[in-house]
């Protein structure tokens, strides 16, 4: 199977993920469109190792999903905290800073 076939399923996947986050209200959508722009970023690093030959590709994809594993922790902690105070759950209402 050619490379070419990796890379459009990356970037189709990436182009969903770009439109979920700009069209979605929610924050919980928007880290679950996160994370399929981070894993097709993967995927194109993944199909750029394999053509060159070398694992660095498939190393530093790791390195990228162990950062997206963290972010996503994070996000969700942010999400229950903002729930438990009864706050919104709509990013165009939480965009201002409250003290």
């Amino acid at each position: 199977m050619n490379i070419e076939w990796y890379i459009v399923l990356s970037s189709l996947l990436f182009a969903v993920g770009a439109m979920g986050i700009l069209l979605r209200r929610s924050p919980i959508v928007i880290l679950l469109c996160l994370e399929l722009m981070l894993n097709a970023g993967n995927l194109a690093l993944v199909a750029f190792s394999r053509m060159v030959g070398n694992q660095e590709g498939q190393v530093f994809a790791i390195v990228v999903m162990v950062v997206a594993a963290c972010e996503v922790v994070i996000g969700l902690g942010l999400i229950v905290a903002i729930f438990r105070r009864k706050l919104p759950l709509d990013v165009d209402e939480l965009r201002e800073l409250r003290g």
